[in-house]
């Protein structure tokens, strides 16, 4: 599962970042990494970008961005 196929208000844990490129660089350096939790917070009208929940801050992804990150989904408490 990626952060891409989350739903609105889910949570999930960071397990990996897929690549070794630029952008994976840029996404661990922006926090996105192993064991970090992560909340899907909405996506704008069209779908494109992303906005995410991490500890301390939102942050907006492009889709194919979020697509390059494996999460593990987490029990969402009411």
């Amino acid at each position: 599962m990626t952060l891409a196929d989350l739903k609105p208000g889910q949570s999930a844990l960071v397990q990996d970042v897929r690549g070794d490129d630029t952008i994976a660089v840029r996404l661990l350096e922006m926090g996105v990494i192993e064991g970090t939790r992560i909340t899907f917070l909405g996506s704008a009208p069209l779908g494109d970008p992303l906005e995410f929940e991490l500890p301390g801050y939102r942050l907006s992804l492009r889709r194919k961005e979020a697509e390059r990150v494996v999460v593990a989904p987490q029990e969402t408490t009411v």
